[in-house]
């Protein structure tokens, strides 16, 4: 297994600055790196770059976009090739990906730069691809109130960088794991033997926790605001019943989350009804990854 580089402070604050925490960062993508040579060194670049070979290099957008992961990108290059390796940010996440103009540069060592290319562009172009998926929906609920909210629906080992993305685009997340909220799903329901005894089951286990019950019909809507929930998830609800679950929980201080069956041109519509958030799993699971290219000077 290679060595690679310590991940460099002034990068690890720029994550940390951003919402990162920077040892994952740095896990993920010493992860990435060791299995891009788990075979053996870069046998192209060893072949065809002069060892003692310096190159200047930018990280282009070739599509519009919102950006995602630039610090990320440049923590790979770092991790390469150390501080030989000199790295210049652009833009910032968050900012509008423009087409040919670079968000990063990186000089030094031809063959660390090249080493490192793919994996910063799979980094930096899969979280530009989520939080571009993210800006569309958010602009597509403009004016409504309602929030765009991501899943647990991420590739494993991703989650942080992936929500980070999400948040880039101007959404919100919604449980990071298992522990800092409660969703109590219909599973839970049926080893419960019912909405309130799976509600008083999570309240009596964990009073503290944030709690949001999934229901399947309006019926279940009623049942869980008599148990005094916070949060309810309509699961795969027409247009007609969500506006019926939303003249129920006024006034009760009940929020309301529109799950299932979504799709971009649907969104207006169903955060027209007064839901608080859309849960959307395809900003995490399906975004396409926004093409950025690594180009040597």
């Amino acid at each position: 297994m290679t060595e690679w580089y310590p991940l460099r402070p002034e990068l690890a604050d720029v994550l940390r600055d951003g919402g990162l925490d920077p040892a994952l960062v740095e896990q993920v993508i010493r992860r990435a790196l060791d299995e891009d040579l788990a075979l053996g060194p870069d046998v192209t670049t060893a072949a065809t770059v002069p060892a003692g070979a310096r190159a200047t290099g930018d990280v282009v957008p070739r599509a519009p976009g919102v950006l995602a992961g630039v610090p990320v990108a440049a923590a790979v290059f770092g991790l390469v090739g150390g501080e030989d390796v000199e790295v210049t940010l652009h833009a910032a996440d968050g900012m509008a990906a423009r087409t040919k103009a670079p968000v990063l540069t990186v000089e030094g060592p031809t063959r660390a730069l090249l080493t490192a290319e793919r994996t910063a562009l799979n980094l930096v172009g899969h979280l530009s691809g989520i939080a571009t998926a993210t800006r569309r929906w958010v602009d597509a609920v403009a004016g409504t109130g309602a929030a765009i909210r991501d899943t647990r629906k991420t590739i494993p080992g991703l989650r942080g960088l992936e929500k980070y993305a999400v948040r880039c685009g101007g959404g919100v997340n919604h449980r990071m794991a298992l522990g800092d909220a409660a969703l109590v799903k219909d599973n839970h329901v049926a080893a419960a033997g019912g909405i309130a005894a799976a509600v008083e089951a999570v309240r009596t286990a964990a009073p503290d926790v944030p709690l949001e019950v999934e229901c399947d019909t309006l019926d279940q809507v009623r049942e869980a605001i008599a148990a005094g929930v916070e949060l309810v998830l309509l699961d795969n609800f027409s247009l007609a019943d969500t506006r019926t679950a939303v003249t129920l929980v006024r006034g009760t201080g009940v929020r309301l989350e529109a799950s299932g069956g979504l799709s971009l041109e649907r969104a207006a519509e169903v955060a027209a009804t007064g839901v608080d958030y859309l849960a959307v799993g395809a900003l995490t699971h399906s975004a396409p990854v926004l093409d950025l290219g690594f180009d040597l000077r």
